[in-house]
């Protein structure tokens, strides 16, 4: 991800475009409007003692008129804006994402003759295509907010919210949980991948398939099945199904790990599968014993789930 990869300066969809077309005029039209205040008000602080009052009854006057105007024009160019960012497009990308204490998960449902599939810390979009954002919250109220891309919407639980988006830009942006939700909050990032269509219909098949073979010849998978893992952890094509965290299944194809918090490297995942409360103090997953040996064979499982 670039410096500009969280920012609402720098569109990389229809809606963050349409968002910053509003915004610019907006300030510029605030801070002319600070400028008038000061300029009013150093010429109250030398205004001649005993000056008319009628003159003050005026541009007090004025200044109310001025701002009733103000608010209604602010209220209605929001409204313009906006309003077309609701609008239902056609055939959409439905994803499902639900904020967790502290992590994401994605959930592709079914679409034609591609199978659906649950990722986790990951979102990938086709480039051009519009998208459907499902969004839900399995525990605290959370916040989706890609910058880039799109406006903010929160995530309640028990209420389905969502959000529209058209990524026109290819890349890497960064999504981030922006309602405080725990100790963890500054923590939940989630890397979203604009990629050209045929690279995410590549993507998509990949992920949907099971676990790599390689993987599951290694002896990491075993430690993985027989500890606790596996009752929190699913990997699909081994013994793990469990639903309690992210699922595994093709971890290390990801660009980070524990949610934004490390990059995607083998030491990260030794570090992680090590001590996890170290590194996200508070998070779900518990410290599990291993030996050095059983460390280093669930990091190479890991490192193998691609």
């Amino acid at each position: 991800m670039n410096g500009a990869a969280q920012s609402a300066l720098a569109p990389g969809g229809a809606e963050a475009a349409a968002i910053l077309s509003l915004f610019w005029p907006v300030t510029a039209l605030l801070g002319a409007i600070w400028l008038a205040v000061l300029l009013v008000l150093a010429l109250g602080l030398w205004r001649r003692p005993g000056a008319a009052p009628r003159r003050a009854g005026l541009a007090v006057g004025a200044a109310t008129a001025g701002t009733v105007l103000v608010v209604i024009g602010l209220t209605l160019a929001s409204y313009l804006v906006t309003r077309p960012l609701s609008a239902a497009a056609e055939a959409p990308l439905v994803v499902q994402v639900q904020g967790r204490q502290w992590w994401w998960q994605v959930t592709y449902p079914a679409e034609g003759d591609a199978p659906g599939f649950t990722t986790a810390n990951e979102l990938r979009l086709p480039l051009g295509r519009p998208v459907r954002l499902e969004l839900a919250a399995a525990d605290v109220i959370h916040s989706f907010w890609v910058p880039n891309l799109a406006g903010k919407q929160d995530m309640i639980p028990g209420r389905d919210n969502a959000l529209l988006l058209t990524p026109r830009q290819a890349g890497i942006f960064r999504a981030q949980c922006a309602e405080f939700c725990g100790m963890q909050h500054a923590r939940m990032a989630l890397p979203v991948v604009v990629q050209p269509a045929a690279e995410f219909a590549r993507w998509r098949a990949g992920q949907a398939a099971p676990a790599a073979a390689e993987a599951l010849a290694v002896a990491g998978r075993q430690v993985f099945e027989s500890r606790q893992c596996s009752a929190c952890h699913t990997v699909r094509g081994s013994e793990a199904a469990g639903s309690t965290g992210p699922d595994l299944t093709h971890l290390a194809s990801r660009e980070t790990l524990g949610a934004g918090l490390l990059p995607m490297t083998r030491g990260a995942l030794a570090a992680w599968t090590a001590d996890p409360q170290t590194l996200k103090p508070g998070n779900n997953m518990p410290l599990v014993p291993l030996t050095a040996d059983e460390l280093q064979a669930l990091t190479e499982f890991l490192a193998l789930l691609r």
